[in-house]
């Protein structure tokens, strides 16, 4: 049995109407109220390892299943930290078919746009092929890690949906990211997302520092970051869903 996800009617609402007109609005208060009607309650293991204070990476896999969608992960981990998590999240849905490429698409990038102001997030274009949106993602949100001496980083570094939910490399240019914000003295916080018979499930690691070759080029360290981030992910989830990083 999964657990039943239904955002609260009130809750969505208020955030159409922020929508329209462009009002920001807390993502942790939101955040929190959608997790409190959430049955089975939401599980977090591990939680002694969430900060309390400072900066920090959140890296959470980007668990997936049909039914299931993404941002639950954002919510739940974001109603369990003790302060705003600034969440970098998709600019588009990609659709294959002719339907969805022509009225859908476009619909959803402006709702993720609108989503994105209200709650003050960075978008990040899922096409690898968008090279300058993404590098003035990039650049936002390492803006953001410049002038934030308090704050927590959500971060999903996968970037999509794998078949059942098991964990995939990194994109290129994502551990170059990373290792960049960790050299800011960002933490880096390891959070393992699934679900069980028991409901949804938070798993929580201990934070930790990269371990990289201090003379290696930009390909390698791109390379080792994300093989470290993943296999430190690997190891909160179940194995059926720890691939290639076991």
């Amino acid at each position: 049995m999964y657990p039943h996800y239904a955002l609260p009617p009130a809750l969505v609402g208020r955030l159409a109407l922020a929508v329209l007109a462009r009002k920001s609005r807390s993502f942790q208060a939101d955040a929190r109220a959608a997790m409190a009607r959430l049955q089975p309650p939401l599980v977090v293991l591990g939680g002694e390892n969430l900060p309390e204070a400072g900066r920090c990476i959140l890296t959470v896999n980007h668990y997936y299943r049909p039914g299931f969608q993404a941002w639950w992960i954002a919510l739940a981990l974001s109603s369990v930290v003790a302060y705003d998590v600034h969440w970098v999240m998709t600019s588009a849905w990609t659709y294959t078919d002719p339907l969805g490429k022509l009225v859908l698409a476009p619909a959803m990038r402006w709702l993720l746009g609108r989503l994105a102001r209200v709650y003050r997030f960075t978008t990040m274009p899922p096409e690898a092929a968008d090279v300058e949106g993404r590098a003035s993602a990039v650049r936002k949100v390492l803006a953001w890690a410049r002038v934030t001496p308090h704050g927590a980083l959500g971060l999903a570094p996968e970037g999509r949906d794998a078949p059942g939910g098991v964990l995939q490399p990194l994109p290129s240019g994502a551990g170059r990211f990373i290792s960049h914000l960790a050299g800011m003295g960002l933490r880096l916080v390891p959070v393992g997302a699934y679900e069980t018979e028991e409901g949804l499930c938070l798993r929580v690691g201990a934070p930790y520092a990269l371990d990289l070759a201090p003379d290696a080029p930009p390909d390698e360290r791109d390379r080792q970051t994300g093989w470290q981030v993943m296999r430190r992910i690997a190891a909160l989830v179940p194995p059926p869903l720890q691939g290639e990083f076991a």
